[in-house]
C-alpha cells in the first residue's frame, strides 16, 4: 500500500502530536519523500481507516495495536533520527 497520508495522534490531538508532525514533515523533506500529507489529532477522532500511517508514543500502543494499518511506535516522540530511522523502513529507503 502506498503511503499518501500519515496521522500523527496524541492523547489530546493538540501538542505533542503537532510536535511530532511538525518532524514528520522536516524528517519526510530530509529523506526526498515527497506527496505525503501529515495532519495531527487526538487517538479518539482517529479510526484505523484515518491515514496510511499513523505515528504515535509507545504509550498510545495498546489502543491501536490491533488496527490494520501501518503504524509507527516512537519510545522518545521529539528523537529525530529514531522517526528518521522507522520511516526509512516504512518507505522502503
Amino acid at each position: 500500500m502506498e503511503i499518501r497520508n500519515i496521522l500523527c495522534c496524541c492523547g489530546q490531538g493538540l501538542g505533542s502530536s503537532m510536535i511530532v508532525s511538525m518532524n514528520v514533515e522536516r524528517a519526510l523533506k530530509k529523506l526526498g519523500v515527497s506527496g505525503v500529507s501529515v495532519s495531527h489529532t487526538s487517538l479518539s477522532e482517529a479510526s484505523e481507516n484515518s491515514a496510511d500511517l499513523f505515528v504515535v508514543g509507545k504509550d498510545l500502543a495498546p489502543q491501536i495495536a490491533g488496527w490494520n494499518c501501518k503504524k509507527i511506535f516512537l519510545d522518545q516522540l521529539l528523537d529525530m533520527n529514531e522517526l528518521e530511522t522507522k520511516l526509512k523502513e516504512v518507505f522502503g529507503l
